[in-house]
């Protein structure tokens, strides 16, 4: 019998931890939630959570230092939910390593179905062929665990990846040495369309350039092709190590 999945809803504002607990419950969820960090980490500690969703403003620490804390240990993904929508508050909560964002007000509806996309994306990770006897690809001077979902650089030191991280350089590693543009990028690893000033994919690709150590300036593993979009210009090997 398959498990029930947990979601864990962090919200100081009781009205949104009932509706959202009472909606998930009646969609074959099993649903925690809490008003602020301190119960969350608690509820961490005790329970095996799914996914969270993870308001941005919360007395006390809030939803960014929290999931910045938690992705030095976790990669439970995370869904961010920020008021008015603004860009500024989008783009903090994907450099943090959230998976996800959903301004307020939403739909509880819309909020269902980013769950769902999220915990299939996490949990059926698509693994082409050449993988299947492997649980490594090589590229550049870097290895991609695909069971831990790191990196390991070539001296063996391990640099972590947010779950959005680890899906963008999947994409780029199953299709190298060519151009995705922004559009394609999203919907591989976020499987929703991007709305004209959508700059989730830019905020991620800076990030692995930063695990990468590729210059922004001057990149070379990821590069930016003007007006088109972005390449991994680099020879992949599955199964190696990297070179």
């Amino acid at each position: 019998m398959q498990r029930q999945q947990h979601i864990l809803v962090v919200d100081d504002d009781p009205e949104i931890r009932q509706l959202l607990q009472a909606y998930l419950e009646q969609n074959g969820y099993r649903v925690s939630a809490v008003g602020e960090g301190k119960a969350m980490n608690r509820l961490l500690e005790q329970q095996r959570i799914d996914l969270i969703v993870l308001d941005l403003m919360l007395p006390g620490t809030d939803g960014l230092e929290l999931c910045r804390n938690l992705r030095v240990s976790s990669r439970i993904p995370v869904i961010m939910l920020t008021a008015r929508g603004d860009e500024m508050d989008r783009i903090l909560g994907l450099e943090m390593g959230a998976d996800d964002y959903l301004p307020k007000p939403f739909n509880p509806r819309e909020l269902l179905a980013r769950i769902k996309v999220v915990l299939r994306r996490t949990n059926t990770m698509p693994v082409s062929e050449s993988e299947v006897a492997s649980t490594s690809i090589g590229f550049a001077s870097w290895r991609l665990d695909t069971v831990a979902r790191h990196l390991e650089s070539s001296d063996g030191a391990v640099v972590p990846l947010s779950g959005a991280e680890y899906r963008l350089l999947r994409v780029f590693l199953e299709h190298p040495n060519r151009v995705l543009n922004r559009d394609q990028l999203l919907d591989l690893t976020q499987g929703r369309e991007a709305d004209p000033f959508d700059r989730s994919i830019d905020v991620l690709v800076s990030r692995l350039r930063k695990r990468l150590e590729d210059d922004p300036k001057e990149p070379v593993i990821i590069k930016t092709i003007r007006g088109e979009g972005y390449v991994l210009s680099a020879r992949v090997k599955p199964g190696a190590d990297s070179t």
